[in-house]
Parts: structure tokens; sequence; C-alpha cells
């Protein structure tokens, strides 16, 4: 007669089998997320300088901020800087994904030069070169010389000094086009062959099929895309540093200001809770909406 080993282990023993291997994330979590923002809420009702022992003021940080032109001109910058980015590089990785998602030969080689900016990110590297593409009489000036077009100061000029900032951020969309190429395989081949035998053009195809079964990947995108511009900062701390004239004053970069330089880090814990409060206000108002515009039953 055959016999079988029992193998199986009680509940009990197997949560703790998982809670073991769950602790490295939790152990991350704790001390590297959850604790440093309890702090951040902390250390926002006191006056701490890094040096001393905080001192509780209450919401006095909170009140000093609204009152403070500098805050009103981060918001300002970041909010544009939000507005323009985040829709723009969108538009350009939606388009350059629908043209790349061809069966052509060679076209993975084209796929991975167009990400490479991507891999970059915003790195320290990244942001020089993008400031010496920029700068007076650099390789963009020469070759705007070579068709009679005399180019701007783009970095000394407050008009187009946040248009470098935004351009920067647009070249590197490749994230959002791999995203978007992974939800166009998936859309079903026999809609597009049943759109074709009806006469639906190029243009037709593109509206009333593809970007309505986009529609969650697009506001996927959509939401990191403006949490991660609202925490801008590397490429402009590098390239002008706020300037000029504060035309490039991000709001994380007034907090690190604050923070680092300053060591009004009670202020800068202040200005970060009012960061988290405005990310989650967006996020909020993008999932309230997406009610009347994401479809997930197309087919």
């Amino acid at each position: 007669m055959r016999t079988t080993l029992n193998v199986t282990s009680s509940p009990g023993k197997r949560d703790n089998v998982a809670y073991v291997f769950l602790l490295p994330w939790l152990i991350g979590f704790v001390t590297l997320t959850l604790g440093p923002v309890l702090a951040s809420f902390y250390f926002s009702l006191t006056n701490y300088d890094l040096l001393s022992a905080p001192r509780f003021i209450g919401v006095a940080n909170f009140t000093n901020i609204f009152s403070d032109p500098y805050f009103w001109t981060s918001l300002k910058v970041t909010l544009t800087y939000v507005a323009i980015s985040v829709p723009l590089r969108l538009i350009v990785a939606l388009l350059v994904a629908a043209l790349v998602n061809k069966p052509i030969r060679g076209m993975s080689i084209y796929r991975a030069l167009i990400y490479l900016p991507s891999l970059l990110g915003g790195s320290v590297g990244t942001a020089i070169g993008w400031q010496a593409l920029f700068s007076q009489n650099g390789p963009i000036d020469q070759a705007l010389g070579l068709v009679g077009i005399r180019g701007p100061i783009w970095l000394g000029n407050p008009n187009t000094a946040l248009l470098v900032i935004i351009l920067m951020t647009v070249w590197q969309f490749g994230s959002e086009m791999v995203v978007f190429m992974a939800g166009m395989k998936q859309i079903p081949v026999h809609l597009y062959e049943a759109s074709v035998i009806d006469g639906a053009g190029l243009w037709t195809r593109f509206t009333k099929i593809t970007l309505p079964i986009l529609t969650p990947i697009i506001f996927f995108n959509l939401v990191m895309g403006t949490i991660n511009s609202f925490m801008v900062f590397t490429q402009v701390y590098v390239i002008t540093d706020g300037g000029p004239l504060n035309a490039t004053l991000v709001y994380v970069l007034y907090l690190y200001e604050q923070g680092f330089q300053y060591f009004h880090m009670g202020y800068a814990a202040a200005l970060a809770v009012l960061l988290f409060i405005l990310i989650a206000i967006f996020t909020g108002v993008f999932f309230l909406t997406s009610r009347w515009w994401v479809k997930y039953d197309l087919y």
C-alpha cells in the first residue's frame, strides 16, 4: 500500500514564514519611508536648525509659508512646469510609441536608441550636458546660426530658462513610450481589421480604437508623471540653480535651500508637508475625474 507524506503546515506557521520573508521590506519601509514621513510632520511643528534641539512652535511655520513671496514664486514655477511638461511628454511618448510599434526589421534598434535618454534619468551628468548644449554660443546656438537665426541667451533669460528644463524632461519620454507600446500590443487586431473594412482611415483608427483602449494607461502615466514633475530637483539645481531671477525656482529646490542652506529645517519640513498635500489633492482629482474618461471595458 502506498503512503502519502503530509507536508502541509498549520496556517500560523505559514504566516510566520511569510513575515520572515517580508521582514527586510518591512524594515526598509519603516526606517526609510514611514519614519521620515512621520518625522517630517513632527519637525514641521518645530523650530529646528539641525544643531540645537527642536522647539515646538505649533503651526507658525505654516502661517509663515503663506506670507512668504518665494513660496508663491516656487509654487507658480512648479505648477507651470507641471502643466506644460506632463501633457507634452505624454503626447510625444504616445505618438512615438504609435510610430515604432511596427513589425519592421531593425525597429528594436530604434526603440532602444529612443529609450536611451530615459536610462540616464535626471542624473547630474545629463544635466551638465544639457547645460552645455544650451549655453551661449553652444551647439544649439551654432546650429541655429547655420540657418541665420540668432538664438536667445537660453539659460540667462527668464523667459526661456524654464523652457530648457521642460525640453529636457520631454526628451526623456522613453519610460512612458514603453508602457504605451505594451498597451498597444494588447489591442485586438480584429478591431483594426474591421475598421479598415468599414473604410476608417489612420486617424480614425487612432482616435476611435487606440486612444479609448489606452485610457487606463494614459491615466497611469498621467498620475505618475505629475507626481514626478512636482518633485523635479536635480536638473534645475545643476542647470540654473533656480535662476535667472527665480524663473526656475521650483518647489523642491526652494525646500532644499531652506533646509540645507539656511538650516530652517522646521520650515523645510512644513514645505514638504504642503507638497505632500498638494500631490495628494492632484492625485485625488485625477481619480475622481477618471470615471468620465477612463474606459476599462471596451473589448
